[in-house]
């Protein structure tokens, strides 16, 4: 169609252009008309630069399979496509948008090289700004990006340090006393085999053993005893002893109490030994309750570190494929696991569908979603709240939910949440990259959404996955 030289004049893109200048866009450029329908499709080359001259247009972005309309205008002048193509080479040339006819329209257009020619001769200085500003940007997203994934990296290997603190100190102290009571108990051993025991005296203290140990087991897996019922227990066993000749009762008092060892059953077992025999029986059930109370300590604490390195390998995806059908209930485990220190004070309640099947994901780095929204979510409830991680399948999507109880995000603040660099927190507490960064991995990498409402004491983040894998984007239609 044939190309006004006025009309261009009168769009605010080209109002301030010389006669010659104009001459030249009409001369290069054509105009276009449209009938409703694509202009072009996110991702495809970007090989031409259009300014609108009359109708509507929509743009959108791809999210999942699906094209979200992010907005629209009958703006005269409005511009899109190829407008990054005076930064050549040295960045991929493809649409960020597709964009949609809302009704038969006419479009000025200029070829990308054109576009890029015109840039670069008659505004140099302003692509130099444009030029600074964008790969600035870029830089500095992709450094402060890398800062903010060491930060969470050192903040998760101090809490991972500590959790595994406590059960290794707790270990390496349970096996130094158990090393003094087996000690001790060689020497009952050697006190027993001098002593004036029979084979039936001997064969009965055996059997005491087993069941003592036995109501141990059953005592293990039985509700608490409270403090003061256990005082009061340890007490009236160490009078007990006392009064049957075992000196220094109330040191074996404490782990007869802990076996569930109480009157009734010490009164039994004095029934079954004779006299002279009953304080070395009792010495050595207590003895022997107090090893496996021991081994059990070590044994718990070493199952704690089991799972706190499980948990860590799960975390970082050590030796597994980067994508790959997973099951999203392990993924989220092991990032709440991770951050166990990060969600002191705070009640972590799972609602798992059951019979979500495994997704399609790279689970590192959706490991790396979980983590921001939990410690987001920790750090507005601010040590005291309620965590609420729902897993849900919605259609051909699973969907994950994190709420809070905090105080929620403010109107104005919520349009801007998954913004680079946009951040509420104090300067040098926050980058205001760790939402744009999950929203980056589970939108463009996984084709999924990442939605947020949130009101006073009910905040939440929903994560949509696709359960089947993204197929190859279909090539864009020839435009009219």
């Amino acid at each position: 169609m044939p190309c006004d030289v006025d009309e261009l004049r009168a769009t605010f893109l080209f109002e301030h252009l010389t006669d010659d200048q104009l001459a030249w866009l009409c001369a290069t450029g054509h105009v276009e008309r449209h009938d409703a329908g694509w202009l072009f499709h996110e991702g495809a080359p970007a090989e031409a630069f259009y300014v609108m001259l009359d109708g509507g247009v929509a743009l959108y972005r791809r999210v999942g399979q699906d094209e979200v309309e992010v907005s629209r205008t009958r703006q005269v002048g409005v511009y899109l496509g190829a407008w990054n193509a005076y930064l050549g080479d040295r960045l991929p040339q493809t649409y960020l948008h597709s964009a949609r006819a809302l009704e038969p329209s006419r479009f000025f257009v200029l070829e990308a090289h054109d576009f890029a020619k015109l840039m670069t001769e008659w505004f140099p200085m302003a692509v130099h700004l444009l030029e600074g500003v964008f790969w600035g940007t870029r830089d500095a997203q992709q450094v402060v990006g890398q800062r903010e994934r060491l930060l969470a990296l050192g903040s998760l290997s101090a809490g991972l340090t500590h959790e595994l603190n406590n059960p290794a100190a707790a270990a390496v102290r349970a096996t130094g006393t158990l090393r003094e009571r087996v000690a001790a108990m060689r020497h009952k051993l050697a006190l027993i085999a001098d002593g004036p025991f029979d084979r039936a005296t001997l064969a009965e203290v055996i059997r005491l053993q087993e069941a003592a140990l036995e109501r141990y087991q059953d005592t293990r897996t039985a509700d608490a005893v409270g403090a003061l019922e256990t005082s009061d227990l340890e007490d009236r066993l160490t009078d007990w002893l006392d009064d049957h000749g075992l000196p220094e009762g109330w040191r074996v008092s404490p782990a007869l109490v802990q076996a569930g060892i109480d009157e009734v059953w010490l009164d039994r077992a004095a029934e079954r030994v004779d006299a002279g025999a009953l304080p070395g029986t009792v010495s050595w059930i207590a003895y022997t309750i107090e090893t496996e109370q021991l081994m059990a300590e070590i044994e718990d604490a070493t199952v704690r570190i089991s799972s706190l390195v499980g948990a860590a390998r799960q975390y970082s995806q050590l030796d597994r494929a980067p994508f790959r059908p997973v099951d999203l209930h392990e993924l989220l485990d092991s990032t709440l696991t991770m951050l166990d220190q990060v969600l002191t004070g705070v009640d972590v309640v799972r609602h798992y569908d059951p019979t979500l099947p495994p997704v399609p994901v790279y689970a590192a780095e959706l490991n790396q979603v979980w983590t921001n929204l939990v410690e987001n979510a920790a750090q507005a409830m601010g040590g005291s709240g309620t965590l609420t991680v729902t897993t849900r399948r919605v259609e051909d999507h699973a969907e994950v939910e994190i709420a809070d109880t905090g105080p929620g995000i403010p109107d104005d603040v919520r349009p801007r949440i998954f913004e680079p660099f946009f951040t509420t927190k104090p300067v040098g507490q926050g980058t205001g990259l760790g939402l744009d960064i999950s929203w980056r991995i589970v939108v463009n990498k996984h084709h999924g959404d990442l939605t947020v409402t949130s009101v006073p004491g009910d905040t939440r983040f929903v994560v949509h996955l696709p359960l089947e894998p993204a197929p190859p984007a279909a090539a864009p239609p020839a435009l009219d």
